[in-house]
């Protein structure tokens, strides 16, 4: 039977060759992303505390601990230290350079207090020397080059504290490819200049090397004994092994989404071997039969055929793996290319071979079990008659019936998540509404193809009329192609209507509560000191708003301009808003009832008076633990009284009158040359950064789920081929009958069309239902979340998998008209 088994797949390798490609992009899915993320490993494992080389103790800060606990009198205790032969006190921050142009070099700046003390300096100094004193700086080969800066010459650096500063550039470090390469650039100050730049009010951690013959153990219980509550020693060994931890956790985050969408690939191609399998053996009835006859018992036919596929699985499985390194080697090179700091060597383990082999392996031998086994349940005698022709088979009653209930049972769930605000329902919904079309697909698949038949057959007639009753001649067969895709596209959809529909909530938020022409917002925090009384003294600039808030006693006591309040303004409950102003507060309605706040009483906020001008309704939502509508408002100069050191991370600023946009643009880009570490951007640019980050997800997830959509279509492609080698005496005939080359070609395009079709729109229906469940229960907390379809995406979705599925069906249309009608006609 092994050799007859492998006779047999030869013989019908052309058959499984589609299928042997989804197995072959399944698991190159899953090794591309094994090895790619085995080399990021063994990256993190070789970077691991590249700042700690000759670290051999710290002192650190326990996580919550007061920030100001590492003072520079405590590195003093710990240098007094017994055994210790050099200790500097580490921060890292964010800063911002002013390049060689006067403008902000672009990127999220890092800033780290850098030792002075040559036994703790574990930087690459590629030019010059690290800094020695207070005025010195280094920065990043990347940003040397780029600016052109000169070693001697002044930089300027500034960050939370305020204008940029001038330092002398004293050295030049190679920080490519380690936690403090993050795309913009690297500044390294003595510990006093960090402190100073960043606002911080104590250091993160004491580096510590000890003195020949020192251990590490003997010299942390030293230093234990000087340090203070809230602090904790740790050895070499301990700092190398959190390091690792911590790089090699996010590396394995990594992995896990990759892997996710791996999954979904690999669940695509399950359908597509498992159909291919039905159809393969429902051909092979005759020969099946016939082996039954001369004696093979139904056990050795399912086992020849199991063998089949663990064959096959195995062969597409190791070309999986070449073509799995070729995605790894493209994608560490799309990395580079694009300064995204998750690059590493291209890394091919024993372990991640062998388990992709075993994947590839179990995924096509686990899909062809069922088909195998109906495989073998035709009687012998039966088979060898004309019957065995017939292969369609339909679906039970009982699956149908169970089917439709599954599906109305998750329709019910989507429709009443947003009702009852249950995350879990939609969940529940979604996968109920996917197990439904399967089941009941037999049912609703070709029921679909009738009806968009009928407007094909419009156009062009008998030749649309008889690709769908070729379509929906076997419903389970069909079925199961369509529901392939369902799984790719309806995930796109649901990402791409999320998407649109976050981005439309993030455009309504900044209307309601952005309506100037311009802000300047932080880059990686709040706005530096000075920057907004800079602006506002321009005279340029009419308003100038900092967007500051702080909440006391579970309320939020936020800023507010009285020219700017009216637009969060939607109803006045009580008192005039107008009389807003210095030591005049706007009471929320929910606060103001519980509290019995009026117009015109006076209230108490931190030891200060004030009296109530008016009590409103605003676009009350959640804000952190505050509940909604438990909100004072107050002008900026009176929330300075309040809270002195409070900063906001955005400032709203309007023109002065008879002003214009672009004279109010040149008088802020005067003021912010002196910030590095601050945007300038129009409303319309402040939308584009909010939701830049929902396009690149979108992007990533869209690229993802790519390889799972192409799958599927492979699928269709190769129901299509089998179906042609099934009906070639049918084709033949028509031919002789009559039917063109043409009208042939445009037959087999019109079934997979109306295939690929109907499984993208059950598809993007159900990724659309998902989201729209989503995005009812978001807006339970937030009014601005409502379902926004963007119907040209979807429509551009639908056009893809038609366009798709007519390229699928040139191979088997060639193939139909290949032979000649009489060779054709002779075909058993």
């Amino acid at each position: 039977m092994i050799r007859l088994t492998l006779r047999t797949l030869r013989a019908d390798l052309a058959r499984l060759l589609m299928s042997t490609l989804a197995v072959v992009l399944g698991v190159a899915f899953i090794a591309g992303t094994l090895i790619f993320v085995d080399g990021m490993r063994a990256g993190t494992y070789e970077r691991a505390a590249t700042f700690d080389r000759h670290t051999d103790v710290g002192v650190y800060l326990d996580t919550e601990a007061d920030r100001n606990l590492i003072d520079s009198a405590l590195v003093e205790k710990v240098r007094a230290v017994e055994g210790v032969r050099a200790a500097a006190a580490e921060l890292v921050g964010t800063a911002g350079v002013v390049g060689s142009d006067g403008r902000p070099v672009l990127g999220f700046g890092v800033l780290a207090a850098v030792p002075v003390d040559p036994a703790l300096q574990s930087y690459q100094v590629v030019a010059g020397r690290m800094p020695q004193r207070a005025g010195e700086a280094v920065l990043d080969e990347r940003t040397v080059q780029e600016q052109g800066f000169a070693l001697g010459t002044e930089v300027r650096v500034g960050g939370a504290s305020g204008a940029a500063r001038p330092y002398t550039l004293v050295g030049v470090v190679d920080v490519a490819g380690t936690s403090r390469d993050i795309g913009g650039p690297f500044i390294g100050l003595v510990g006093p200049d960090a402190l100073a730049v960043t606002e911080q009010p104590g250091y993160h951690r004491i580096l510590v090397a000890a003195e020949p013959g020192v251990t590490d153990e003997v010299l942390a219980g030293r230093i234990a004994q000087v340090t203070v509550a809230g602090t904790t020693v740790h050895t070499r060994t301990e700092i190398l092994d959190a390091a690792v931890e911590d790089a090699v956790r996010d590396v394995n985050q990594f992995n896990m989404v990759l892997i996710v969408f791996a999954a979904v690939a690999v669940l695509v191609a399950a359908f597509v071997i498992a159909n291919t399998f039905t159809i393969v053996l429902a051909q092979r009835t005759r020969r099946t039969a016939l082996l039954r006859l001369v004696g093979a018992t139904r056990g050795q036919v399912f086992r020849a055929t199991l063998l089949e596929s663990a064959v096959i699985g195995l062969l597409a499985s190791a070309v999986g793996v070449l073509v799995g390194i070729g995605l790894a080697a493209a994608l560490g090179v799309l990395m580079d290319q694009l300064n995204v700091p998750l690059d590493g060597d291209l890394t091919v383990t024993a372990p991640t071979v062998l388990s992709c082999l075993v994947i590839g392996t179990v995924l096509t031998v686990g899909s062809a079990l069922v088909p195998a086994w109906q495989g073998t349940r035709v009687a012998p005698v039966a088979a060898l008659t004309d019957a065995a022709l017939q292969v369609t088979r339909s679906a039970g009653r009982l699956r149908l019936i169970f089917g439709g209930l599954v599906l109305a049972a998750g329709v019910a769930a989507l429709a009443g998540a947003g009702g009852t605000g249950q995350i879990v329902l939609v969940a529940l919904g979604g996968m109920l509404s996917f197990f439904g079309i399967v089941l009941f697909g037999p049912v609703l698949v070709p029921a679909l193809v009738r009806m968009f038949g009928v407007v094909v057959r419009r156009v062009l007639g008998v030749t649309a009329a008889l690709a769908v009753a070729n379509a929906v001649r076997n419903p389970r067969r069909v079925a199961a192609t369509a529901t392939a895709l369902v799984i790719g596209i309806g995930l796109v959809s649901s990402f791409v209507v999320g998407a649109h529909s976050t981005k439309a909530a993030i455009d309504r938020s900044v209307d309601a509560q952005i309506g100037v022409d311009f802000v300047v917002t932080g880059i990686g925090g709040d706005l530096p000191a000075g920057v907004v009384e800079a602006l506002a003294v321009r005279p340029e600039l009419g308003v100038v708003h900092e967007q500051r808030s702080r909440i006391v006693d579970d309320s939020r006591i936020r800023a507010a301009h009285p020219a700017l309040v009216g637009r969060q303004v939607q109803t006045v409950v009580a008192g005039q808003v107008d009389s807003f102003g210095p030591g005049r507060v706007l009471v929320h309605r929910e606060l103001a009832a519980e509290e019995g706040w009026s117009p015109g009483d006076r209230i108490d906020l931190r030891g200060h008076s004030f009296e109530v001008a008016a009590v409103i309704v605003g676009p009350e939502v959640a804000e952190g633990p505050v509940s909604p509508g438990r909100v004072v408002e107050l002008v900026g100069a009176d929330f300075t009284r309040l809270f002195p050191d409070e900063r906001g991370y955005l400032a709203e600023i309007e023109p002065a009158q008879g002003v214009s946009p672009e004279s109010a643009r040149e008088a802020i880009e005067a003021v912010l040359a002196d910030y590095p570490t601050v945007n300038l951007l129009d409303q319309a640019a402040y939308k584009r950064m909010l939701t830049s980050t929902v396009d690149m997800l979108l992007a990533f997830v869209v690229a993802l789920l790519g390889l799972a959509v192409v799958i599927a279509l492979v699928g269709v492609a190769n129901t299509l081929s089998l179906s042609v080698l099934e009906r070639t005496r049918e084709n033949a005939v028509l031919r002789a009958v009559g039917l063109t080359r043409p009208r042939m070609r445009a037959m087999l395009a019109v079934e997979a069309v109306l295939t690929a079709l109907v499984g993208a729109l059950l598809g993007v229906a159900l990724g659309t239902a998902v989201t729209g469940s989503v995005m009812a229960i978001l807006a339970r907390f937030s009014g601005d979340f409502v379902l926004a379809v963007p119907w040209g995406q979807l429509g551009g979705i639908l056009a893809a998998a038609v366009l798709a599925a007519l390229a699928a069906s040139v191979l088997p249309a060639r193939r139909a008209l290949r032979r000649p009608v009489v060779e054709a006609l002779a075909d058993r």
